[in-house]
């Protein structure tokens, strides 16, 4: 389990893509960029034998309902290959001891409604069902 470096790019946007959100090498180098330099975020990259077989990404805010600090996932990926092995529960056990560390008492994530089997991993994992999310994307 480390920080992703920009020499990871490759790695993250193949994961990024086993998630469903494809990007190439550049625009994952970016992603990291952006995380690298923000101390609010975090990309981690879970290995086996040195090779990338998982990400997590999180960030932490403050919530004005909650007043307290949370920490919110963004992304949580295990290669195909890889998954069923502990990596999914180890990168989380990772999100909640940084979270710990910097002080949020609560964790939030995302996860499409199409994912039932991510969201028992995640029930199973000690997440209960929480708020329903409305998204708009804003373009041209």
């Amino acid at each position: 389990m480390r920080s992703a470096e920009l020499g990871d790019a490759h790695d993250v946007a193949r994961l990024l893509g086993d998630l469903g959100y494809p990007c190439n090498r550049d625009e994952a180098a970016e992603r990291i960029a952006v995380v690298r330099h923000d101390p609010r975020q975090h990309l981690l990259l879970a290995e086996i034998d040195g090779d990338a077989c998982g990400l997590v990404s999180l960030y932490t805010l403050y919530s004005v309902v909650h007043g307290t600090e949370l920490a919110r996932i963004t992304a949580l990926v295990v290669s195909p290959a890889s998954q069923r092995q502990g990596i999914g529960r180890r990168l989380l056990r990772e999100v909640e001891l940084i979270s710990r560390r910097v002080g949020v008492s609560r964790i939030e994530i995302t996860s499409n409604l199409s994912r039932s089997e991510a969201h028992a991993f995640y029930r199973d994992c000690g997440y209960s069902d929480g708020s329903l999310r409305f998204v708009k994307a804003l373009g041209d």
